[in-house]
């Protein structure tokens, strides 16, 4: 309950589109510039995607993430995250392209296969700036986001064992903690461990009071000794992470995961989520993590060990 609140950022992701917000990040420089500004307002890690910067889709290719993962390290000090989710769409070795080029300090990991489904996205009246958008949200509908306990098994061992990337693994719901716990038993994944509780997507756990404490239950049970983090996709973002940190946790913001700072109102940066996050951390009375601290915490291997 003592230790510094990690903040985590993520800047722009492969779920919104940029019909939803002309704030969403799709360039490599708005990338780059969007971390930078979340992280000199308070995120101690940034989780990073990378988009086609001509039409904003979602994209796994390395040469994309090299033209910004440089940038942001050279202008600040935060932790660099390499999803290898990328989208459904992708295959495994499309979405671990970028991290094993870069073999970054941390990676996320979803623990396992499930349904992601942002059609109801596409099933809202809009003008779409592009053509791709509408199809690409609705073929989420019969499309299985496929991590299974072999492709957990080879991030672990390419990256982990390969590169000594850190995970910040991603539970969708209590069965993924389930998956967790074996893999813990067996020292294929040693701590410390950084779970992050991701709530509010179609397939998987909803966003309440009610699942977040189950979800903490249930790792309670299971694992014990953890580092844990609140990310809830739309509005209750913020109302969850600061029940998470209340519990002792910390917690993700970033229009990866919102596109909103209140009912109503798009938020016009990552930095401004990360600033309103900071500022309800502080006010109940945490510190805020430095990324040196978070660094220690969380056993990373340090800027000096990244290949960008």
């Amino acid at each position: 309950m003592n230790d510094p609140v990690i903040i985590t950022c993520a800047v722009t992701g492969s779920i919104h589109t940029p019909s939803m917000s002309p704030h969403l990040p799709v360039t490599p420089d708005e990338i780059a510039s969007e971390a930078i500004a979340a992280a000199r307002a308070g995120a101690a890690i940034v989780h990073l995607h990378a988009r086609d910067p001509l039409n904003g889709m979602p994209s796994a290719d390395p040469d994309l993430f090299m033209q910004f993962l440089p940038a942001i390290k050279a202008e600040c000090d935060a932790v660099l995250n390499v999803s290898t989710g990328g989208s459904s769409r992708m295959s495994l070795d499309q979405r671990l392209a970028a991290a094993r080029r870069a073999s970054p300090e941390m990676c996320s990991l979803n623990m396992g296969s499930m349904n992601f489904g942002l059609f109801p996205m596409g099933e809202k009246p809009r003008a779409w700036k592009h053509e791709w958008e509408p199809g690409f949200l609705n073929s989420t509908r019969d499309i299985v986001f496929k991590n299974t306990f072999a492709d957990i098994e080879a991030i672990l061992a390419d990256l982990g064992d390969g590169h000594g990337v850190r995970f910040e693994l991603e539970c969708y719901d209590v069965g993924h903690l389930q998956t967790l716990a074996h893999y813990l038993d067996h020292k294929i994944i040693k701590p410390p461990v950084f779970l992050q509780f991701v709530m509010g997507v179609l397939g998987g756990i909803d966003a309440s009071a009610e699942s977040l404490m189950a979800m903490k239950a249930t790792a309670d049970r299971l694992i014990g000794d953890y580092h844990f983090s609140v990310l809830s996709a739309g509005l209750k973002q913020f109302t969850l992470g600061t029940m998470g940190v209340i519990l002792g946790g910390n917690v993700r913001v970033g229009l990866e995961d919102n596109l909103r700072l209140s009912r109503g109102e798009l938020a016009k940066s990552n930095a401004d989520q990360v600033a309103k996050i900071r500022r309800v951390v502080e006010e109940l009375g945490f510190d805020v993590a430095t990324p040196a601290q978070a660094r220690q915490r969380l056993g990373l291997k340090g800027t000096a060990n990244v290949g960008y």
